[in-house]
């Protein structure tokens, strides 16, 4: 527990630093030259051919960010994996699994372990029971998926922008309030790899998009899940006799989340905010024992396994109508294409 405190000081020191340009940010500037000229070198060996990208039997969409740290890139996926299946497509997801302990590939099962899958791929599977595979390489993640659920037209990558092995189709790039930051590269700046660069879409996640792009809304579901699926409205735990009720976030931002419960009406007695991923493993709730627990659906599927009496707020993503439009027309356009031979580029996109 101490050790995950350390790092979440550390990650939002960091990300103080990365919004300015001050004497750290200086400081740490040329290490981040490297940084980038390992990332050219790297990206100048996929284009040349030295360094192969693979391609699958299927079209394959990544939505991820070129900024270190969550940008709301799941919440796109399972937005973007429900229009899928609205439209009759066979979708599956891959992902890395991040914060998971192995590196083994895995199908993600509705009793799976986080801390064998990870969270972020168990609300996908959870939310959407789309096929979902998890391994430290997006592309052996790829392969069994297509081999084991060889009906998929459609891959969704849950980030892995910067994973050059996998070939693209579509590329999505998501940001949050924060933009680019101070426009510089790790570690001087919060920038994977340059910006602008070559993307299909843009979506902003949060209030205040820096530049152009489309828009995603988040707002919290009028309800409340238990551990059982049920459901308990909203209005009902405000209106209701209770017991002094704890709000927990183990998210990027558990700060939005908070002030989404209290915009709901929701009297929070207590906040807990905790790291991103974090397991719950060794989180103990004896401090608490006279309150009710409310957390987001991200952390209830570790919470619930210690403590079932948490109630889970869904998360409602909406991306703008003209994305949703844009995408399908790309897909019409490139899905008959899929199993002829195809040449193109890592940069071969063009922005959208």
């Amino acid at each position: 527990m101490k050790a995950s405190r350390q790092t979440f000081s550390l990650e939002r020191l960091l990300t103080k630093i990365w919004m300015g340009k001050g004497w750290l940010a200086c400081l740490l500037w040329p290490l981040s030259l490297v940084w980038g000229a390992l990332g050219a070198i790297r990206r100048r060996l996929y284009q040349t051919g030295f360094f192969k990208s693979k391609r699958v039997p299927a079209l394959v969409i990544v939505v991820g960010n070129v900024v270190a740290g969550g940008s709301g890139k799941t919440p796109i996926v399972i937005t973007l994996l429900k229009h899928l299946q609205a439209r009759g497509l066979k979708a599956g997801v891959i992902s890395r699994g991040y914060g998971r302990t192995g590196k083994a590939c895995l199908e993600v099962k509705l009793n799976s372990p986080t801390c064998d899958v990870g969270d972020e791929p168990a609300l996908i599977h959870r939310s959407t029971l789309a096929p979902v595979f998890v391994a430290a390489r997006r592309i052996e993640a790829a392969q069994q998926l297509l081999l084991m659920h060889p009906e998929i037209q459609i891959i969704v990558c849950d980030d892995g922008l910067q994973h050059l092995e996998l070939h693209r189709d579509v590329e999505i790039c998501a940001f949050d309030d924060r933009g680019v930051g101070n426009g510089w590269q790790i570690p001087a700046g919060p920038l994977r790899e340059p910006w602008p660069r070559p993307a299909d879409f843009v979506v902003h996640t949060g209030k205040h998009p820096a530049f152009q792009g489309f828009y995603g809304q988040r707002t919290l579901a009028s309800f409340a899940l238990r551990a059982d699926g049920t459901q308990i409205a909203m209005a009902q735990l405000i209106k209701q006799p209770r017991r002094p009720l704890l709000a927990v976030a183990a998210i990027a931002k558990p700060e939005a989340f908070f002030d989404m419960l209290r915009e709901q009406g929701l009297k929070l007695d207590e906040t807990l905010a905790l790291p991103d991923h974090y397991d719950f493993n060794s989180w103990s709730s004896n401090k608490y024992g006279s309150y009710n627990l409310i957390c987001t659906e991200k952390d209830a599927v570790k919470l619930w396994q210690h403590h079932p009496e948490a109630l889970a707020v869904p998360l409602v993503f909406t991306l703008e109508p003209g994305l949703l439009t844009a995408l399908d027309s790309l897909i019409d356009r490139l899905l008959p294409k899929i199993s002829s031979p195809r040449l193109s580029s890592y940069y071969g996109h063009t922005t959208t």
